[in-house]
C-alpha cells in the first residue's frame, strides 16, 4: 500500500509542536550558547553547513571591525540532541529537523527563542501571512547512485515516480540493456517517520503536479544528502540528493563524518545533468527546470519591519543589501558550498503566502 505524505505531515506537526573573511576558518556545528539578543536559526538540513560557515565568518567580521555590540549570527543543526536551548534564557525546544518543523518553531516561539527558520521551500497556502520568506540562493534536487553500480546516467520524472511507487522494481523495466537486478529506492525519513526536505521536494517534482507517494519497497535512511549509510552502498540503490550540497561536498570539500557522498554520484533527469562537472557547479539549465528551487530564510514580519536593533540586525544579515547577499560577505560562501547565487534583484527579496 502506498503511504500518503499527508499522514507524514501530520506526524511532523505533532513532533514540531512537543546560520570578507576566508573559508579556511572552520565552521561551527551547534553553536556555543548564544546571547538572548543574538540572531538564531533552526530548520532544514540542506543549508545547515552553509549557515555554520556564515556564523563563523559573519561573527569574525564583526569582531575584526571592533564591533562588540551588534547581535551575532548562530544556527542550530537539524540533527543532534533531541532538545536544544537556543539562547540564553530560552526554554528548551524539540530540535527542528526540517523546514516544516523550523517554520513551526518560528511561529510558536518568540525572538527570545528563534529568529529565523532555514527553509528548503517557498511559502505555501498553509503558512501564516505573517511569515516572510527571504530569498537567499538556488539549488537543484536530483537523484544519486553508487559509481560503478547498475543505475543509468539519467531517468525521467515518470520513471522515478514508478520506481518510488514500486511499480518499476527491475532495471530492465526501464531499459532491456540494463542489468537484470532489483532496484533499491531509498528515501531520507527522520526518526519520527516524516520525509526529509530533499526527499519531499524530489517526490513532489517527480509527480509533476499529481499526488506524490512512495511504496512499500522503499528503504529508509535517517540523514539526507549523504552516502555513508550501508544501504547506499548497494549497486542498485538510488536516493534523492541536493545537487548543490553534492557540489559543495565534492568540489568545495565541505564535509564532516557522516555528511559526505561516499561512492554516490549525482545523476541527471530527462537527459539534463544536475551537475556541471566542467565548471564544478550546479548546472544552471537543470535548476531552471522543475527540480530547481530557491532556498529561503523565514522571519516574522513584525520582527523584519521593526526599527529596533533586532530588526536592523535581521535586515543587515538577510536583506537585499545584507551581508549574505554581498560579494564581500556571504555570496562567495554560497558558491563555495555548492549553491548558485541569486541576482542582486532577487537576493534578499521577500515573499509570503
Amino acid at each position: 500500500m502506498l503511504l500518503r505524505l499527508a499522514a507524514r505531515a501530520a506526524s511532523a506537526l505533532a513532533l514540531a509542536s512537543a546560520l570578507a573573511l576566508t573559508l579556511t576558518t572552520p565552521a561551527l556545528a551547534d553553536p556555543p550558547q548564544p546571547a538572548a539578543t543574538d540572531i538564531v536559526g533552526v530548520g532544514t538540513g540542506t543549508t545547515e553547513a552553509l549557515f555554520n560557515q556564515f556564523s563563523t565568518d559573519y561573527n569574525a567580521q564583526l569582531a575584526a571591525a571592533g564591533n562588540t555590540t551588534s547581535p551575532r549570527l548562530y544556527s542550530w543543526d537539524s540533527t543532534g540532541t533531541t532538545y536544544i536551548t537556543t539562547k540564553t534564557g530560552a526554554t528548551s525546544i524539540y530540535r527542528p529537523a526540517n523546514s516544516f518543523a523550523g517554520i513551526t518553531s518560528l511561529n510558536v516561539n518568540t525572538s527570545g527563542t528563534v529568529d529565523f527558520a532555514r527553509s528548503n521551500r517557498g511559502p505555501r497556502i498553509e503558512d501564516p501571512v505573517t511569515d516572510l520568506f527571504v530569498a537567499m540562493a538556488k539549488d537543484g534536487v536530483s537523484w544519486a547512485a553508487p559509481a560503478g553500480g547498475n543505475a543509468p546516467a539519467s531517468l525521467t520524472p515518470f520513471e522515478l515516480r514508478l520506481i518510488y511507487g514500486c511499480y518499476y522494481t527491475n532495471w530492465r523495466q526501464i531499459d532491456p540493456a540494463l542489468p537484470d537486478a532489483t532496484i533499491v529506492p531509498v528515501l531520507a525519513l527522520h526518526p519520527g517517520g516524516y520525509l526529509s526536505d530533499t526527499s519531499e521536494f524530489f517526490l513532489r517534482a517527480a509527480a509533476q503536479g499529481a499526488a506524490y507517494d512512495f511504496g512499500p519497497c522503499v528503504q529508509r535512511v535517517y540523514r539526507e544528502n549523504q552516502g555513508t549509510d550501508a544501504i547506499l552502498h548497494d549497486p542498485n540503490a538510488i536516493v534523492p540528493y541536493s545537487a548543490g550540497r553534492y557540489v559543495g561536498q565534492v568540489y568545495g570539500g565541505h564535509t564532516r563524518p557522516g555528511d559526505e557522498p561516499g561512492a554516490l554520484t549525482v545523476r541527471g533527469i530527462s537527459g539534463i545533468s544536475a551537475v556541471d562537472t566542467v565548471n564544478r557547479q550546479l548546472n544552471i539549465a537543470f535548476t531552471a527546470g522543475p527540480f530547481g528551487h530557491v532556498l529561503y530564510n523565514v522571519v516574522r514580519a513584525a520582527d523584519w519591519y521593526t526599527t529596533d536593533a533586532h530588526g536592523t540586525a535581521l535586515r543587515d544579515i538577510f536583506g537585499p543589501s545584507g551581508w549574505i547577499c554581498r560579494s564581500n560577505g556571504g555570496a562567495p560562501v554560497i558558491r563555495s558550498y555548492g549553491f548558485l547565487s541569486l541576482s542582486a534583484f532577487a537576493c534578499g527579496s521577500v515573499v509570503h503566502s
